[in-house]
């Protein structure tokens, strides 16, 4: 289901229902808080255990685990294939395994993280406990391997539409980037949004310039120290009006309903990557925008970062190829969703009326002469 499709109550629902807690396989730290946080304000009993936790309070959540007082708790895979956490959970009643961001298993997705290939464990370990796994952006050869990598071939597969009908998506040739996404961002005054740039120093730097321009604009990137980041996406959660500038490091599962906009300065690495990341604008139906403004200069580094990488050739190929499906995308003449959909299986037969090319239909020519 798109992001904000309420796939988390396919698994939350269960686990209060059944006896025992559900074990939710989460890759994120941010995503893990953000979601205990919202449960707890429910009444819901739920935890994390992951690096953030001293040791004092991680043997609270492992007594809670085993005494029986937790509803859902969240976990990271490096520390669910610990002898010690597999220990625990011989000794607990679990109500059902969930594995979030199920397209991390995949090498040929855009966000593969290798612990996800050993979750295998937890059906041969506990094969009487219902395992479901979810995600947002996998196309059909990623769906294929999360079945075949999980062990799910009996499992029923719900594959609903990835079409955002409330998203608008726009994008622009990149002339000036920084006038061009300030006189984006003067339209939406006062909205919360995302700006994605390619570098860390790209980020601090964009952050400064918007600051300056009376914009509250916080950074967001790895190379923060996490209380840093950790306070910025408190506030960009709990207040109205900023602008997060960051890298792809932050916003998977992020859950806050009214972010009015996405904004992409630099290319991303692909469709799927660029779908995710647009797909945190609007989760609460009402209009949004997914602007991009996109240059050959970009091309270029993707391409160099693709070659200097330590990936095998095979895996290089491919994300050439999954580049070259994004630049098709932002050069295309046909409606943004009629492509973007496509990329995922999805035939969507009428123009949208809600994309840049549908409303301001770019001058074509016949260029074959």
């Amino acid at each position: 289901m798109p992001t904000g499709g309420g796939k988390s109550l396919c698994y939350q629902l269960p686990a209060l229902l059944r006896d025992g807690t559900g074990i939710v396989v989460s890759p994120l730290i941010a995503l893990m808080q953000d979601q205990v946080d919202a449960l707890r304000q429910l009444g819901v009993r739920a935890a994390f255990l992951n690096s953030s936790l001293d040791a004092g309070e991680a043997a609270q959540v492992e007594r809670q685990l085993l005494d029986g007082e937790l509803d859902l708790l969240y976990v990271a895979p490096e520390r669910l294939l610990t002898t010690r956490f597999l220990s625990l959970l011989e000794r607990t009643q679990v109500a059902l395994f969930a594995i979030d961001e199920a397209h991390c298993v995949s090498q040929w997705g855009h966000d593969f993280r290798p612990e996800y290939r050993q979750l295998t464990l937890l059906h041969e370990r506990w094969p009487d406990v219902p395992r479901i796994a979810l995600t947002a952006t996998a196309d059909a050869p990623t769906r294929r391997e999360i079945v075949e990598r999980l062990a799910l071939e009996d499992a029923r597969q719900f594959v609903s539409s990835f079409d955002r009908p409330n998203i608008r998506y726009t994008v622009v040739a990149k002339d000036d980037s920084r006038r061009q996404l300030l006189e984006f961002l003067d339209e939406h005054r006062g909205d919360s949004g995302i700006v994605y740039c390619l570098s860390r120093r790209k980020v601090d730097a964009t952050a400064a310039m918007l600051a300056e321009r009376g914009l509250r604009a916080l950074p967001y990137h790895a190379g923060l120290d996490a209380a840093t980041r950790a306070e910025h996406q408190r506030r960009f959660l709990r207040e109205d009006g900023i602008v997060m500038v960051a890298t792809i490091a932050f916003g998977m599962g992020i859950d806050k309903p009214d972010v009015r906009y996405v904004a992409h300065i630099d290319l991303p690495k692909s469709l799927e990557g660029y779908y995710q990341e647009t797909g945190r604008a609007g989760r609460d139906g009402e209009p949004a925008e997914a602007w991009m403004c996109y240059g050959l200069g970009d091309l270029v580094l993707l391409r160099q970062m693709i070659q200097q990488s330590e990936a095998g050739e095979e895996r290089k190929r491919l994300e050439h190829r999954k580049l070259d499906a994004l630049v098709g995308y932002c050069e295309s003449i046909r409606c943004r969703r009629q492509v973007l959909l496509a990329a995922f299986g999805e035939p969507w037969p009428q123009s949208c009326g809600n994309c840049d090319n549908c409303l301001a239909p770019p001058q074509t020519w016949d260029a074959t002469v």
